[in-house]
Order: C-alpha cells, then structure tokens, then sequence
C-alpha cells in the first residue's frame, strides 16, 4: 500500500492561516488607527495699558549730615572732661577744660604792660605839643622836636601792640574752654583728665555727628542715568512734580523706614572706577535710628508711565540664549511667539519695553511643550472656575466607581 506523503496537507494548512491573519490583523490596525486629539486648553491673559509709577532701588550708605573733630587751640593739661561719651551736646557746650592758670597770667601781664603804655602817653603828648610851640618861635632846635614827635609816635605803637597781645592773650585763655561748635552725638574721648595736648594736633580729642537730618549716598550708573533722560525726552515717562524727589528707604534687616527723605542733588563727577555718580539723599532722623555707615537701599521714584504693558512673569520664558519671549494666541486661536524686550520687574508682573501690543493674548497656563501655529483653546485666566466654586468643586470632585469597583 502507498505511503501518504506528509506534505499533502501543507497548502490546505497554509491558506487556513493566511486567512486567519487576514482577518484579524485587518480589524486590529482599524482599532489601533489613532484618533483625532482634542485642542489644547491654555488660559490667557489679555495685555492692555496702565498708568505704573516707576521707582529705581539702590544701594548705598548713610552718612552723617555735619561730622566736627574737636582739637585744641592752646597747649595745656586736660584738667576734666564736661561730657558723657555717646550722648548728645549743643552747640557751645564745654566739653573740656585745659589749665587756664598760665593763660591768665599771660593776659594780666599784657593788660599791665598795656596800662604802663597808657599811663605815658599824657607825658609825652605834652611834651612834643611844647616842643613844638618853642620851635616855632626860635626857642629851640628843630632836632629835639622831632625826637620829641618820634617818641610820642613809639608810645602810640607800642600801646597798639599791647592792645593786640591783651586780645590774644584773652583769646588763648578762652581757647581753655574747649566747646562743640556743633549741636549733635559725640563719640568717645581720645584723652582722659590729666592729659597733656597740643594746639591743632593731629589727633582729635572727640568727634561730633550730627544725625538729624542724615545723609544717604548711592550709586548709579551713568547708563541708568542716560536711559531715564531719554524716557523723559521722549515723553515715555513723565516726572511728577510732587513725588519726583520722593525717595523711600528700607533698613539692612529689610525694614522700611517710616518717614520719606528727598534727593538732595546729582554729584557731576563720575567715578572711572564703576561708571557711576553719587545721588545724596537726605533723610529726617528725629530718633536717632539711622547711624552713619549703615548699609540702606533706597527706592527712588522716577516718575509715571501712562501708557505701561505689564505681563505676568509667569507668561514669560527664556530661550537657551536667555532671550525673553512669550506665547500669545491669535485672532485663529493660533499659538504665535513674540520675542520681548523687558524693562523691569514690578511686583510679579514684567514692564514689556518692546513686543507686546494693547490686546494681544498672552499664554500664562497650559504653554508647556506648545509650538507656534498650535491650535489651541484659549480662555481668560479671570474666567476660570474659582476654587470655591460649584463648577471647580465639580471638576475636583472624584468620578464614582461602580458596583464591580471599577
């Protein structure tokens, strides 16, 4: 009997399978076909104009508003110190008082010299008005007049003289009394009583600081300078006359000083050091609180931009060469970039200069991995559902499972 060839079934087999893959490899690619993606859902904020006051912060230090260093006029011995380190002193107080005994000698000695002076001055009037009238009438010599006149003239000079060495002599000894020729706080003392110093030294005996009003110095920089006046020359910001010299100040622990002060003056000098100038700002300090030498910023008003586009930080982002842009939606609810030109950081908003227009729509939520020509659906940032309300507790409520817990 013929052996059946194994091999006889295979084409029957084959065409089982190809119709078998046919059919369901078919219905497979129609269910893995991909659907059509739903718009992306992006909230917006519509860019229009406003009046922003515009202010500059700087950093600088206080100073005081008058500093005086007491020296002595007269060497002397120290014989007490008038004053309480670190407390205030007016004006013309006696802070220290030098020996003054040697002084007063000096001065009754020219006053005695003086007197002597005065007493001969009658005599010798006398005498030369004599002489004169016996010149006259050939009674006596031409010579012993003049020697007579020259003696008077000598007698005059010389109680000129003394007069002026009573008067410095008076003046040294009042120099004895060393006083503030300030009102304001004095620091501490460099010398103690019994000690021994000398006219206008080198080093000073106390110093005064007065820090009512004070001295505020800060820098800016002449291309900060430059930009204001070519905002205010181009009528972009203008100055407001009462609040323009307004100045502001916060303490080093961030604090803001409660009382305004005003910018005095611009220094002409610019440093070639840091390319900036000096502003002095001057500061009421009625309690003292301010003290020379502290490290303050101060917040100078510059004046009011009428016409200002603020847009949220958070619609602005930064290419890899850190250049600002912003997504905006179009008229075809299209995804657009507009690159920016900032000017400033107010609050949490940014002062656009450049790239933003009264109604564009600008992208704050939803612009991650977006890209320019996106259709999207674009809806106001103050028309979505607030956190209390019926529609967002909706939205945040969880779906229900059903009876078989999915």
């Amino acid at each position: 009997m013929q052996r059946p060839d194994r091999f006889s079934a295979c084409p029957m087999v084959l065409v089982a399978c190809l119709s078998f893959f046919l059919l369901f490899g078919c219905s497979n690619d129609k269910a893995a076909m991909p659907q059509q993606r739903p718009m992306r859902a992006v909230s917006t904020v519509t860019m229009k104009t406003q009046a922003v006051t515009l202010s500059t912060e700087l950093s600088g230090r206080t100073s005081a508003f008058r500093v005086a260093e007491i020296r002595p006029r007269v060497n002397g011995l120290i014989e007490k110190r008038l004053f309480t380190e670190g407390s205030n002193v007016k004006e013309g107080q006696v802070l220290y008082q030098i020996d003054p005994a040697p002084f007063q000698a000096e001065l009754d000695n020219a006053q005695a010299a003086l007197a002597e002076a005065k007493a001969k001055l009658p005599t010798t009037r006398l005498r030369a008005e004599r002489y004169k009238s016996l010149v006259s009438h050939s009674a006596l010599s031409q010579q012993d007049y003049d020697d007579a006149a020259s003696k008077l003239d000598q007698v005059r000079a010389s109680i000129t003289s003394l007069e002026a060495r009573v008067q410095t002599a008076r003046i040294n000894l009042g120099y004895t009394k060393v006083t503030a020729p300030i009102s304001g706080r004095i620091g501490k003392s460099s010398v103690t009583d019994g000690a021994i110093v000398t006219a206008y030294q080198a080093t000073a005996l106390a110093t005064i600081q007065q820090l009512d009003p004070i001295y505020v110095d800060v820098p800016q920089s002449t291309a900060e300078m430059l930009r204001m006046k070519a905002l205010f020359k181009e009528g972009v910001v203008n100055p407001k006359e009462k609040d323009h010299k307004k100045v502001r100040l916060i303490l080093e622990d961030g604090t803001p000083y409660p009382l305004d002060g005003t910018l005095q003056f611009s220094d002409v000098t610019v440093d070639p050091t840091t390319g900036s100038v000096i502003l002095r700002l001057i500061f009421p300090n009625p309690k003292g609180e301010i003290l020379p030498g502290m490290f303050v910023r101060a917040v100078i008003t510059e004046g009011v931009n009428p016409q200002a586009i603020l847009v949220p930080q958070q619609g602005v982002s930064r290419n890899p060469k850190g250049q600002p842009y912003a997504l905006i939606v179009d008229k075809e609810n299209k995804v657009e970039l507009r690159m920016l030109t900032l000017d400033r950081a107010i609050g949490g908003d940014w002062l656009v200069a450049k790239g933003l227009a009264p109604g564009d729509r600008v992208i704050v939520e939803g612009a991650q991995m977006l890209r320019p020509g996106t259709v999207v659906n674009a809806t106001a940032l103050d028309q979505k559902p607030k956190g209390d309300s019926p529609a967002a507790k909706a939205a945040a409520k969880p779906a229900k499972k059903d009876a078989g817990g999915k």
